[in-house]
Formats: structure tokens, sequence, C-alpha cells
């Protein structure tokens, strides 16, 4: 691939909505549903374990809905950051299969919160089945994150080039070192 195709995947199709260069929001956005969801099945596994788990569903059906809106947040960026990566290449194809398996664990959670959705009459605990689809959802999600650490870390999407980053590793004089009066010279 040539350097030019490789800088394209770095810099945002619109810094304003997607984030700066070198710094993508996307990554940020992402931590609102994995935090969400993980959150949640902690609530349905404890939802099992008490004796009143009534208020355990209800926070985890709110955790869920919480995780969907940052999803669709996370997604919308997400989706520009694809659109600067050059079609026909390896990365393209990993964002391609990491946008369809997020969109798949989305809906997957839409399904879940319907489903709990209306049963706050019942204090009950989370359902097997509701569990065994949070589970499954939260192991593709893990799929998923590995795909975005790759597109991030190995490929480099979005991420400054080596020259930008060099700036980080080199070491201060000892007179830049020094603290600057409080007047700034």
């Amino acid at each position: 691939m040539s350097t030019t195709r490789f800088g394209e995947a770095k810099q945002p199709v619109s810094a304003a909505l997607a984030g700066p260069y070198g710094h993508p929001f996307h990554p940020i956005l992402v931590t609102v549903p994995i935090g969400a969801w993980v959150s949640s099945l902690v609530f349905d596994v404890a939802s099992r374990l008490v004796d009143h788990p009534g208020f355990l569903n209800q926070g985890s059906e709110w955790l869920i809905a919480i995780g969907v809106l940052g999803a669709l947040a996370a997604a919308t960026v997400g989706f520009l950051d694809l659109f600067a990566i050059p079609p026909g290449t390896s990365a393209f194809r990993t964002g391609l299969t990491h946008m369809t398996l997020n969109l798949a664990i989305t809906a997957a959670y839409v399904v879940n919160f319907l489903w709990r959705h209306g049963t706050y009459d019942r204090p009950q605990a989370v359902g097997q089945g509701q569990l065994a689809l949070a589970v499954v959802s939260l192991a593709a999600l893990g799929v998923s994150g590995y795909l975005g650490g790759k597109l991030a870390y190995r490929y480099g999407v979005r991420v400054a080039d080596e020259g930008v980053q060099e700036e980080g590793f080199r070491a201060r004089s000892p007179r830049s070192a020094a603290p600057h009066p409080p007047d700034g010279t």
C-alpha cells in the first residue's frame, strides 16, 4: 500500500464531527456502551443472587438503554472513521466487519431491552433467556473490540503517524525541562 493511501486513514473525514487528526472521538465514545453493558450484566447476575431482585432488573434495563444510545453515538463517528479508510484494503474489510458486528450487537441489546420493558410490576430476577442473550452479546462485543484494537494498533487507523508520535519520546533539554515562571517567560 502506498504511503498516500495509508495517510488517508489517519485524517478525519470531518475533524469537527469525528475528532481532530490523531485524536478521534470514536474510542472515547465506545466506553459508554461497553461500561453500561458490562454493568448491566453484573446487575443481571446479581439479580439472580438476592432476595429482592427487582431494582437490579430495572437498573440493568436502564443500563442497556444507556448502552444503546451510547452505541448509536459511537457508531455515528465510527462510520465517519470508516469512510477515511481506502476501500479494498485489509483495514477497510476489518472496519466493515467491526461495524457489522457492532450493529448486530446493538440490535441484540435493543431486543433485550424490549424483552424486559414493562416488567416493573413483577419485581423478579432477570430471566435465563435474557441473561443468555446478554452474555452472548457481551462476548461478541469483546470480539468486536479486538477488531477495533486491530484497526488502531495494527493498522494505525486515525492514529498520528510515527513522525508526530516521536515528539512524545524526545528527551527534553535541561533548559526546556525547567519550570516556567507564572508569567510564561
